[in-house]
């Protein structure tokens, strides 16, 4: 029986990578494998603990088809190796932190995804943004403007393999609505 590719997706500051690394023992138990990235920066980056490379390793792997699915954003590529089809097929469940803007890619290629949505109140993920001092005032609300349109847009599909999950409180509280969504069990 082939397992799940299961997406999460979320604009930058939700909480993604701390979600993932709550919730690791508890996806191991149900044999979901979280899968650790590729991306353009360096290995001493903060962030998640993602494998970093040049641009030109990142080609090289990219030509050689040793990516499942790859992308650009934010002036980075990001690649998910292949190793995921080979687990798939053995039955595991597969959680992949995705990228919004490759999700139509994404759902062509695994047609049984079931996507994650990570939201967050707009005024806490202001502050998240604030606070790490990566981009200006101006750009962090042109980047809280662009997340409020894609939410909306896919909210308004009514896809019934969405499960939106919001991380605006207890993180004790975002990894149980994680393990719902994946168990089957959502709240609405």
């Amino acid at each position: 029986m082939a397992g799940r590719m299961i997406y999460l997706i979320g604009p930058s500051g939700s909480g993604k990578d701390s979600l993932l690394d709550a919730a690791r023992a508890p996806l191991a138990e149900r044999g979901c494998r979280i899968v650790r990235r590729v991306i353009t920066r360096s290995a001493e980056a903060v962030g998640e603990a993602a494998l970093g490379v040049s641009l030109e390793e990142f080609l090289a792997i990219e030509a050689q088809g040793g990516f499942a699915l790859s992308w650009r954003a934010n002036g980075l590529a990001y690649g998910i190796p292949r190793d995921i089809d080979d687990w798939l097929a053995a039955g595991h469940d597969v959680l992949v932190n995705g990228s919004r803007g490759h999700l139509p890619a994404t759902r062509l290629r695994y047609p049984n995804l079931l996507v994650l949505l990570l939201t967050v109140d707009q005024t806490v993920l202001r502050q998240r943004l604030l606070a790490r001092g990566r981009e200006s005032v101006d750009e962090i609300d042109a980047r809280l403007a662009r997340n409020a349109r894609f939410s909306e847009q896919l909210l308004a599909e009514h896809d019934p393999a969405l499960c939106v999950i919001d991380n605006s409180g207890p993180l004790e509280h975002t990894v149980e609505r994680l393990l719902d969504c994946i168990d089957g069990h959502p709240i609405k």
